[in-house]
């Protein structure tokens, strides 16, 4: 089914939304400083052209361990990027997914358009995977949290 739904979102038009994040991706490469970001552009624009089946996570969340991307480095990586491109794809997923949104079988391609339009404000310090390995970070992190919970008490 994730086969198909791909194939479907690739040629009603997820392919435009993923080489936007590549032209983004090649103006934030050409300017050298940008590099970090042309890196997310590609690994998201990617994620663009195929979303069914993946899911982007916080590498904190997946790894356990704060990074570059994690930190306040990240942190401000991310509001020089909501500035300067992360608005311009938002805004392009979102009406991407109003259109949509018109038509009822376009529903489940509007919701994706909307994930990803989450994803292009602050792209920073995440990573794709499969979604069987985030539902499985997330459940252990749960319980970790839990386990803490009931030490501390």
């Amino acid at each position: 089914m994730r086969s198909i739904g791909n194939f479907l979102w690739f040629i009603l038009g997820g392919v435009f939304m993923g080489l936007s994040w590549w032209i983004v991706g090649v103006f934030a490469f050409i300017t050298i400083v940008g590099i970090p970001w042309a890196k997310a552009c590609f690994v998201i624009g990617q994620f663009t052209f195929f979303p069914f089946g993946k899911e982007a996570i916080s590498r904190k969340e997946l790894l356990h361990k704060e990074d570059v991307g994690t930190s306040t480095f990240g942190l401000v990586g991310n509001i020089i990027w909501f500035l300067f491109a992360g608005i311009w794809l938002a805004l392009g997923h979102v009406l991407s997914a109003i259109a949509c949104f018109a038509s009822i079988i376009g529903i489940p391609f509007g919701i994706q358009h909307l994930k990803l339009a989450a994803i292009s404000l602050f792209p920073i310090g995440q990573t794709i995977v499969d979604k069987e390995v985030a539902a499985a970070a997330r459940k252990y992190n749960a319980e970790q949290n839990l386990a803490n919970m009931r030490q501390n008490s």
